[in-house]
């Protein structure tokens, strides 16, 4: 009789388990809005979570140590003036988040690590640029202040914050509603999914699709679409007979699925929290009560079921903590944040050890919070990895860093009529140079003002974060 061979991970025994209720979040109006995305983002110091609002859309922004029940008239972040329909924390500023609504605007916002008195009504910048509802947003993995917005209008654009331009627009390539967006670990790549269910891979910097594949899932419902570490795509999608179904694919070989698995027949969208240093991917359907989680490795089937976590309630939405804000004193490998109708209630999956040193195994260096490129480098064509850092001694979030908006000059970006010979200040006509002195001195004047202010700004916030401290 043969004995069979049970396949070596250390991930077999994940362990999922909700957090006690009073490490919960309590009474919190969770959107009801009718979108496919995950109406929660968290990052090792808040948690964001999209709130039913009247006259508009709003967000509520909880230190993560807020737990238990929130007080009704706890500022929200509000500014839309319809509902938002996705939020995502800045990889590279824990303070700041952006959102993307109904009435078409990405609004970019900057937390105070204090509580504020009342509703945060003025974002640091609003991105105007699509003519129908922002869905999706995500920002650039390793350059600064890159964000990306997909749209109603089917167009894709790649927004330098710091600066409020539009660095690219791709909107020539999804002939219909675009379901998800996802850059790859460097940023070079983006895969997208789109109701003409066609898989496509696009380098945006060229404006050019590099690989394409129709029907990855024969279904009509929404396909989604990650990067995984090794290069592969992992979708989740749908059979023609509606049955929920994963696949992995290779995009250099786009005409078989290096695997393809079905799964169920539920209807909710599967939505995919992929970890590239375990190379677990959790699946979480909205309406779903359940995340089942899978090993993607080099070996077959190439998708290893691990287990599944199962509850009573099912979750209207979820967050997914970065790697850097995990507990690595519990073996803690994932945390998640499941939306109720009225509350959120943290999911924490465990790898159990005897040991209580740090894991080296299960804690390779992860993507820390410093961007290894600035936009204008990313958009010349250069490419760099995230700056890693190593979660030994766990992970302390930085101060409060400022995100500050320069908005280039509009004389300097008016597009030249004619050709051009460039002009000293010393070639103008006389009356010419003297408008121009006027000018350049009082751009100056106004230089000095700013900065003054901006100096009293940040001492008066200084003043405050120490008040705030003294009577913690």
């Amino acid at each position: 009789m043969s004995r069979r061979v049970v396949r070596q991970s250390k991930f077999r025994h994940v362990f999922g388990q909700a957090a006690k209720a009073d490490q919960a979040y309590e009474d919190i109006r969770v959107s009801k809005v009718t979108w496919d995305s995950s109406f929660c983002a968290v990052n090792p110091k808040f948690l964001a979570i999209i709130v039913e609002a009247g006259g508009g859309g709003a967000f509520i922004v909880l230190p993560l140590a807020k737990t238990g029940r929130v007080d009704k008239n706890y500022p929200l972040v509000t500014g839309h003036t319809a509902p938002v329909l996705d939020i995502d924390w800045c990889p590279h500023n824990d303070n700041v988040i952006a959102s993307a609504s109904d009435d078409t605007t990405i609004m970019v916002w900057q937390i105070p690590d204090y509580t504020p008195m009342r509703n945060i009504t003025e974002p640091i910048i609003t991105l105007e640029g699509h003519s129908k509802r922002v869905g999706i947003l995500s920002w650039h993995p390793t350059a600064r202040n890159v964000l990306l917005s997909a749209g109603g209008d089917n167009v894709i654009i790649i927004w330098n914050v710091g600066t409020g331009e539009v660095l690219l627009s791709l909107d020539d390539m999804h002939p219909d509603i675009i379901h998800s967006v996802c850059w790859n670990s460097n940023g070079s790549l983006l895969a997208t999914t789109c109701k003409d269910k066609t898989l496509r891979i696009i380098d945006p910097r060229k404006g050019q699709v590099v690989a394409e594949r129709f029907a990855a899932h024969e279904g009509m419902r929404p396909m989604r679409a990650i990067f995984t570490r090794q290069g592969h795509i992992f979708t989740t999608g749908f059979t023609r007979m509606s049955q929920r179904e994963l696949g992995l694919w290779d995009p250099n070989n786009f005409e078989e699925p290096v695997a393809l698995q079905e799964m169920d027949t539920s209807n909710g969208v599967l939505l995919p929290f992929y970890d590239p240093d375990s190379s677990i991917v959790y699946l979480c359907g909205k309406g779903d009560s359940s995340i089942r989680y899978f090993e993607i490795t080099d070996e077959p089937p190439f998708v290893h079921y691990l287990n599944t976590f199962s509850s009573k309630e099912p979750q209207r939405g979820m967050g997914f903590m970065p790697k850097r804000g995990l507990d690595v004193s519990k073996c803690e490998i994932a945390r998640f944040f499941k939306l109720h109708e009225r509350k959120c209630e943290p999911i924490i999956m465990t790898v159990p050890r005897k040991s209580d040193l740090f894991q080296d195994d299960l804690y390779p260096d992860t993507p820390g919070p410093e961007p290894a490129l600035e936009a204008d480098e990313w958009l010349s064509g250069q490419d760099a990895e995230p700056v890693l850092i190593s979660l030994r001694d766990g992970y302390v979030p930085p101060k409060h860093r400022e995100l500050r908006v320069t908005k280039r000059n509009i004389l300097d970006a008016r597009p030249p009529s004619g050709p051009r010979r460039s002009q000293s200040a010393s070639d103008a006509p006389l009356s010419q140079q003297h408008t121009l002195e006027t000018l350049l001195e009082e751009i100056k004047a106004l230089r000095e003002q700013v900065q003054a202010q901006e100096q009293r700004i940040t001492a008066l916030e200084n003043m405050l974060c120490e008040l705030v401290d003294g009577t913690d």
